[in-house]
């Protein structure tokens, strides 16, 4: 894209035919070619890294904050009547509901409900994430995930960003046009409304 706009811009250098419309519109399309190439991947990276650096903090703070502890089940609590819904009822049935009881990590013991990643009964043992006062949380994000939610958000910045600058360029160049019709029309209205006539000009 890059290549193609200078050398549209050198045929225009020496072309007669040129107008300050032309050599704006080329000069405007060479620096949103530069943008898109060189700059929106620059705010990708950027965008990326800071989420990562945010992300892999948050990570850090959550595996600090919460802790995998022993759960001994109580008893089982009973599904709820069945759902004709196929799919909340799939989703309903892959986890597991029971009455629990575990440590916290400040010592104190807690019983309450809570979700056995598979079937159990009572006194089957399972783990669980709490926090420091031992109620249940959800697991910590991984370092993974949060690379991939950067990873994301960069390229969507990065795109965003490639889009806001060609939105711009398509918007100057309808300007321009709009600018270089109406000079035409003013200049046919300076030619008269005979122009072209036998004998126009004598």
């Amino acid at each position: 894209m890059t290549v193609r706009v200078i050398s549209g811009l050198w045929r225009w250098r020496r072309n007669p035919l040129r107008r300050r419309t032309d050599t704006a519109e080329t000069w405007f399309a060479l620096l949103a070619a530069v943008l898109i190439v060189v700059g929106a991947p620059a705010v990708g990276v950027a965008v990326g890294t800071g989420v990562h650096d945010r992300l892999a903090q948050w990570v850090q703070d959550q595996r600090q904050a919460r802790h995998l502890v022993t759960a001994t089940v109580v008893r089982r609590v009973p599904h709820p009547p069945i759902d004709p819904d196929p799919e909340t009822a799939s989703a309903r049935d892959a986890h597991h509901r029971v009455v629990a009881t575990w440590r916290a990590p400040d010592g104190r013991v807690r019983t309450g409900p809570s979700i056995s990643p598979r079937a159990v009964t009572p006194g089957d043992r399972f783990r669980l994430w709490t926090d420091a006062r031992g109620r249940i949380v959800p697991r910590p994000m991984d370092l993974s995930t949060a690379t991939s939610h950067a990873v994301l958000a960069g390229a969507g910045a990065a795109a965003a960003t490639a889009a806001l600058v060609e939105a711009v360029r398509r918007l100057v160049v309808w300007r321009l046009m709009h600018r270089r019709y109406t000079r035409w029309d003013q200049a046919w209205e300076r030619a008269g409304q005979d122009w072209g006539r036998t004998g126009t000009g004598r």
